[in-house]
This record gives C-alpha cells, sequence and structure tokens, in this order.
C-alpha cells in the first residue's frame, strides 16, 4: 500500500527520489496531526498520517466497551470556526461534515455547601448567577468581563494562529502584556475583582482545561471567558472521535492515508535536512518534509535521540515544568437515563479547597485525600454513547504528573482513589454504583505508556508566561530543516483550539509542494495500457 514511501536504502537517509519529493510524513494522528494533514493536502502535498494507536484522534480518540463509547479525552469544542477555517482551507464545509449541538448551560459548578453556578453565554443570566451567590461581586464581575475580552484581543487574536519562531514576535507585545499585567496569574485577577471565593474559583479555574495552574499561568488566559461568551460551548455528536474521523475523510480525498497501529521509532536526516521516519519494525518512509504531532519532548528526546541537539537537548526538556496528570474513570451505568435530573452534561464538583489543593496537585505532588471533579455526561445530549436506557459517563480529576520526588504509584493507589472519587459521586448521583457496567481507567500512567507522555502529563508542557509562544518548542524546528512540530507541547498550545491553530501555523511556514514530473512509464506499463 506504502510502496511509495518504502526504500530499502540505509537508514541515515540517503537520497530521496524524485518522486517522492512532493510526499509528506505526520507522525501522529492526534487533532493536531490531523489538521496538519489537511493543511499540507491542501498546499499540494501528498500526506501519509502514522499512529501507534488503531485509530484517528490521539488524545481524543474513543474506545467502545460493551455498546458504550468512552471518549478518552476532549469533551467540548469551543471555537468552531477554527474547524470551519480548516475544512474551507481544504474546499470542505464542516458542518456537513460534523454535526455540532450549542450546550445550555455550558457547564454546572457545584460547591461542597450545595450551592451551583451555570455558566452560559448570556451576560444577563451571568449577571444574576453571579447576583444570586453574592450581590455585592456584580460590578467586579462586569469588570472582568472587559479584563477578558481584552486580553482576548491580545493573546488570541493577535497571536494564537500566528508563528512565534522569532523572538521579535513576542518581544513585540510584551507592552501590551506589561499593560495588562500579564505578570499576574488568572486567579491573581479574578482575586482582585471579585471577593466571593467560589466566583474566584469560577472565573479562574480555565487554566486547568490545558494543563496550566490557575495560581500561576498568566492572566492572559482569562481570555478564555470571553472565548466562551463570543463562541460558545459544543458538543459534537459521536464525540470528538467523529471529528477526528471526518477529518481523515478529507485526508483521505485529498489523496493522503492514515496508517495506524504503525509507530515512529526515529526520524532521519541527512546533514541538516530530515528524509524521513523509520519505524519499530524496521521499515523506513521516505519524505523531505516530517511533522511530528507526537509530545515536544518525545519527539525531542526519542526520535531524535541520535542526533546532536544544539537548543532542545535532553537537559532542557527535564527542566520544562509539565503540566499536571490525570486520573479518568470512564463508566457506564444501567437504567439510569431517567434518574439524576440535575446532574446535565458537565458538572464540576469543587472540592472543599481551591487554593490548597492546587498547590498540592501542581507544586507539592502530592496526592491529596480530597478532589475536585469534571463529570462529562454525554449521554443527555448524545444517544448513541450508550444502549437505550443507560448512561455513559467520564469524571476526570487533576493529580500530580509522575515527575515528583514522591511519585505516585498508581498500581498501588488506583483502587484507593477509585473508591474516594466514588465517595464523592455519591453527593450527586446517589446509588450509582449499584448500576455499574462497563468500566475503564487512565491514570498519568496510562497517559505515559499510550501518549508517550513524558511524565504522564496530561498536556504536555505548562502553560506557562516563560513556556508560552517563543519559550515554547516552535512549529519549525531550530534542529533540521524540513522538521515541524504541532500540538500541545509547541505553539500556541493545548486544548481544541489550540491544537488546530498550530497546524494553521505550520501552513505559513510550509511552502507549496514541488509539482512532480510524471514518470515514463516502463515497457510492461505500457504493454498493459496498450491492451
Amino acid at each position: 500500500m506504502l510502496t511509495h514511501l518504502q526504500t530499502d536504502r540505509p537508514a541515515d537517509g540517503a537520497n530521496l527520489n524524485r518522486a517522492n519529493s512532493n510526499r509528506a510524513i505526520v507522525i501522529g494522528a492526534g487533532l493536531g496531526g490531523l489538521a496538519a494533514a489537511m493543511r499540507l493536502g491542501a498546499k499540494g502535498w501528498r500526506v501519509t498520517v502514522i499512529d501507534r494507536l488503531d485509530r484517528a484522534g490521539g488524545r481524543g480518540s474513543s474506545i467502545t466497551q460493551g455498546g458504550h463509547r468512552f471518549d478518552l479525552g476532549p469533551t467540548i469544542v469551543t471555537v468552531p470556526q477554527v474547524f470551519e477555517e480548516l475544512w474551507a482551507a481544504c474546499g470542505r464545509d464542516f458542518r456537513k461534515d460534523v454535526d455540532l449541538r450549542p450546550l445550555d448551560p455550558f457547564y454546572r459548578i457545584q460547591w461542597p455547601d450545595g450551592s451551583h453556578f451555570d455558566a452560559t453565554g448570556d451576560t444577563d443570566r451571568m449577571l444574576a448567577e453571579v447576583e444570586r451567590l453574592n450581590p455585592g461581586d456584580v460590578k467586579g464581575y462586569l469588570r472582568f468581563l472587559k479584563d477578558s475580552q481584552r486580553r482576548f484581543v491580545v493573546g488570541y487574536e493577535g497571536m494564537v494562529a500566528k508563528p512565534m519562531h522569532r523572538l521579535w514576535e513576542t518581544v513585540k507585545v510584551l507592552p501590551e502584556f506589561a499593560r495588562l499585567r500579564a505578570d499576574r496569574s488568572i486567579f491573581g485577577l479574578a482575586k482582585r475583582r471579585v471577593r466571593d471565593p467560589r466566583l474566584r474559583m469560577a472565573l479562574s479555574f480555565h487554566p486547568l482545561f490545558i494543563g496550566g495552574d490557575p495560581m500561576n499561568v498568566t492572566s492572559i488566559y482569562a481570555l478564555v471567558s470571553h472565548l466562551e461568551k463570543e463562541f460558545g460551548v459544543h458538543y459534537a455528536m459521536g464525540g470528538v472521535q467523529a471529528i477526528a474521523d471526518a477529518m481523515v475523510g478529507v485526508i483521505e480525498g485529498q489523496g493522503g492515508e492514515l496508517r495506524p497501529g504503525v509507530e515512529a521509532d526515529e526520524i532521519l536526516f541527512r546533514g541538516n535536512r530530515a528524509t524521513g521516519v523509520r519505524l519499530t519494525g524496521g521499515e523506513v518512509l521516505e519524505a523531505p518534509l516530517v511533522v511530528s504531532n507526537a509530545d515536544a519532548g518525545h519527539t525531542y528526546t526519542r526520535l531524535l535521540r541520535k542526533r546532536p541537539r544544539r537548543v532542545w537537548t535532553d537537559r532542557k526538556m527535564a527542566s520544562r515544568r509539565w503540566s499536571m496528570g490525570l486520573y479518568v474513570w470512564y463508566f457506564g451505568t444501567k437504567g439510569t437515563k431517567a434518574m439524576w435530573p440535575d446532574l446535565g452534561h458537565h458538572t464540576i464538583l469543587s472540592g472543599p479547597r481551591y487554593e490548597g489543593l492546587l498547590r498540592d496537585i501542581f507544586i507539592k505532588g502530592r496526592l491529596a485525600d480530597d478532589m475536585s471533579l469534571y463529570i462529562h455526561r454525554p449521554s443527555v445530549t448524545d444517544p448513541t454513547v450508550a444502549p437505550e436506557g443507560d448512561d455513559t459517563f467520564y469524571v476526570l480529576s487533576p493529580v500530580p504528573n509522575l515527575g515528583h520526588a514522591d511519585a505516585v504509584d498508581w498500581q498501588k493507589e488506583e483502587p484507593v482513589y477509585r473508591e474516594k472519587v466514588a465517595r464523592e459521586l455519591e453527593t450527586v448521583m446517589p446509588g450509582f454504583r449499584d448500576r455499574l457496567s462497563e468500566s475503564l481507567v487512565f491514570t498519568p500512567e496510562t497517559f505515559r505508556d499510550r501518549y508517550l507522555s513524558p511524565l504522564g502529563a496530561g498536556f504536555s508542557i505548562e502553560p506557562r508566561i516563560l513556556q508560552s509562544a517563543w519559550f515554547r518548542p516552535h512549529n519549525v524546528s531550530e534542529e533540521a530543516e524540513g522538521l515541524y512540530l504541532v500540538g500541545a507541547g509547541t505553539h500556541p498550545g493545548a486544548g481544541l483550539p489550540g491544537v488546530v491553530s498550530s497546524a494553521k501555523v505550520l501552513a505559513q511556514l510550509v511552502p507549496d509542494a514541488p509539482p512532480v514530473a510524471p514518470r515514463e512509464a516502463t515497457p510492461t506499463e505500457q504493454r498493459i495500457a496498450a491492451e
């Protein structure tokens, strides 16, 4: 099937065949890799995407057990426009390929005292929510909305889809960063605007969705509140897996292909230029353009392990601060579709501590007894995720990654932690344990082994201010020509809008594919054509 990319040439990457001059290889079929393949296909490149998993989507893929489809990673779409632009660049209509449903409310935050906050895109309804919790914070909330809008203009519109591999691109926005006090954390900004600790949490927790500590991540990330308000929060029918599958359809329509179940072992070079990829089975794929959607840490420390690196050395990668780990329990329940009517599509159970729990997770690396939980109940919206009358759940708890001195032994701790999670869930889903059917658990060790994520981090490098933009691994690699990076570990960062936008950045850096002159037919081919 891939004879055009197979070669018996030496593994050091000998001269490329001219017939391969418009070939590109994408390592990893996550959403960033698939978006990159689509962008390259639109520029005339013949793309092969390889992935070690059995289906496309990466962390956005799914597993089906006993009639329950478990969406493994991202569950919501916050900026549909990034997908619409991607499809349009390929001459396609995203809305014809994917069915997005707006959610209302976006999610409910619930606290131990029984109070709750329903997030929506309607300003009047949000003001009513704030007033119900603490009337004195209404003016502060309105100020926060303005803060969010200003940061959206600078941080999202001004930086997200623009190349940041030249230092000047970052330097020139520093005056705006200074004016917006980007040195303050998003939690610090929320603390200045509202007094109620519940509202401080509600306005500052969003960086957790991309692996950042709200106590230390820049206040620029307050832009997410405006982003949600402006574009809404959506669910893709069929889950994010449906988006990934639709992306594969576009790639194949461009003449590209996906090879699941194969793993890249090494990126090959000739001199200072990438020439292809060797797979773990020994097969060599030739191409003058290689795009890695693997984690940036894995790309540099594993796939370039034999190559001297001048910037992203093992030592430098080890010095990065990595995002937190994730404990995710996927389970099904029988006959519960009409139960727990107050438990909607998305619920966040905030624990009794916020600041202290964040310190335990990000700084101390301690697995605390208390927790905050993100509960995804897609069966409220999408009947295809579970057998009729049943429910499918995804419950996520932020936990320390595996890089701390006393890293959690998840083989030992997982059953204990699951029982703690179950006790918390009983507060909003009484009796759920008696109706459990299918069950699947991912720990940071799963993320390390399944996704080759350094330290089992859930979202690659943490998006602190000195690990963002130019300070992040660049989309165009400094280590060799013809090598590019997309996905959570490069600019602009994690989250669906981020990884899809990394492919838009890539498209600005990669030239159109060179034309390939048709080769002369062999005598055998001429005879077959004549017959």
